[in-house]
């Protein structure tokens, strides 16, 4: 199965992927944790990456796709997939869906996890603390929110063109968004 997450920054699709990763066995693709792994780097590139994410921006879509794709050549991607913040934009979702396609493969679903604004700022805020993140401070957060309502949100409408997406409220106990999400994804393995 190869599923797309899309949720604002903070909504638990990161907690919610790891929960997945027993039951569907196969891999949990963080671009996020891709793009950290690479901006830790002395280089060039890392620190083009660094220039987006303590800015709290996406980086472009080219790179960002060109890297999860080199990530699904891995052969522990052969059965699928669990995309977290990836794809962010249109494009993205379009570049993902033409490299599917060219191996013959497709997405399965798309699931949107869904938490109000404030409740987001306050995980966030509270994960900063906790990890240490200094990606994370609270103009960060207003600009990376921004960002999702701007250029990932827009992903619903071209998902479910698709029958492709699922809603879950994210304000629920982790362990009801993942009952949730249990159903949805037995839904679409059918």
């Amino acid at each position: 199965m190869r599923l797309v997450f899309i949720g604002p920054p903070g909504a638990g699709k990161g907690t919610q992927c790891k929960k997945l990763l027993e039951l569907l066995q196969i891999p949990h693709l963080s671009t996020g944790e891709m793009l950290r792994t690479v901006k830790k780097q002395d280089s060039a590139l890392s620190r083009w990456i660094a220039s987006y994410i303590d800015a709290g921006k996406l980086a472009p879509d080219h790179l960002v796709m060109r890297i999860v794709a080199q990530r699904l050549q891995a052969d522990d991607c052969k059965n699928g997939a669990l995309f977290d913040g990836f794809p962010r934009t249109i494009i993205q979702a379009q570049l993902l869906d033409d490299y599917l396609a060219e191996q013959n493969l497709k997405l399965d679903m798309a699931l949107e996890l869904q938490v109000v604004e404030e409740e987001l700022i306050q995980r966030l805020l509270k994960r900063a603390q906790i990890d240490g993140r200094v990606d994370d401070n609270y103009e960060t957060i207003r600009e990376r929110l921004h960002v999702f309502k701007t250029q990932t949100a827009p992903l619903t409408e071209y998902y479910a063109a698709q029958g492709k997406l699922e809603t879950v409220d994210g304000m629920q106990s982790a362990e009801q968004v993942f009952d949730a999400i249990r159903v949805c994804v037995e839904k679409h393995l059918e």
